[in-house]
């Protein structure tokens, strides 16, 4: 099955990358040298948030954006982003995510619920690496469409180069959101519990899960990388309350896959 809830698409083109030596030149804001990666990633993750059941997914991967350094450390769960200030301790800019639409298709446990449309997460994240091996990251996102709350993600990450080309990384996340996040995604009027046969339940806002994730990841060469990675998350608050989960779903949830992606380099003048 297609996730599109995980689909990558990271185009680093905004106001941000004008560079100062392309101007001087009298070159537009598009010239210098650029990448594409390419890849793809197949994995087992619950049907939906909240499900007790599991099924094979997979998603494109694509990112583009200036050659350079580059960040020391991403993960698979940073959302597509574009930093505004960068130094070597310390990033910060905006950050966005597309959000599929969730129906009664995705799992007959969602059968009498409320559609939840597609849309979009926009906001800003920070991040900062208090070692050379630690990175935290936190991203607060509002929602547009889909839902009307506020989601913030937090994690702090430890990574390590444990044989040339091959780096272990892992540590903690836990994510956060407002009343009209939960709404949408674990509320249950009155309508919707004689449909489903659900309680009703009416959220507020708070945690929303609790858990933790590991990587595996190899360069193969300069431009191909793959990577092994697993993660588990405990819905906690509004979430673990939600008849939905307590009556049809699971607070338990398990992610396991692998993930491929090639780097295509080229120049724009």
């Amino acid at each position: 099955m297609f996730n599109r809830s995980v689909v990558s698409i990271s185009l680093a083109i905004a106001l941000a990358s004008f560079s100062t030596a392309s101007a001087q030149e009298g070159g537009h804001w598009w010239s210098g040298d650029w990448y594409l990666k390419v890849g793809v990633s197949g994995f087992s993750a619950p049907k939906f948030e909240g499900a007790s059941t599991n099924e094979f997914k997979f998603s494109p991967l694509i990112s583009a954006g200036r050659q350079g350094p580059g960040p020391r450390f991403s993960s698979r769960n940073d959302n597509p982003s574009f930093a505004l200030v960068d130094n070597s301790r310390f990033r910060a800019g905006i950050v966005g995510r597309y959000v599929p639409q969730r129906d009664q298709d995705d799992d007959s446990d969602l059968r009498g619920l409320k559609k939840v449309k597609w849309g979009a997460e926009i906001g800003g994240f920070a991040e900062v690496y208090p070692t050379d091996w630690l990175r935290a990251r936190a991203e607060v996102r509002q929602g547009i469409r889909s839902h009307d709350g506020l989601v913030a993600d937090v994690a702090l990450d430890a990574f390590t180069d444990i044989a040339p080309d091959l780096q272990l990384s892992g540590g903690p996340r836990a994510t956060f959101a407002t009343s009209g996040y939960f709404h949408s995604y674990y509320g249950v009027n009155e309508a919707q519990s004689a449909a489903s046969g659900l309680k009703p339940y009416d959220p507020s806002g708070g945690i929303q899960s609790y858990g933790a994730g590991t990587a595996l990841t190899w360069n193969a060469t300069e431009n191909l990388s793959t990577s092994a990675f697993a993660e588990y998350k405990r819905l906690a608050g509004p979430a673990a309350d939600s008849s939905l989960v307590r009556e049809k779903g699971s607070k338990n949830q398990f992610l396991i896959g692998v993930s491929a992606s090639y780097k295509f380099n080229f120049t724009l003048n």
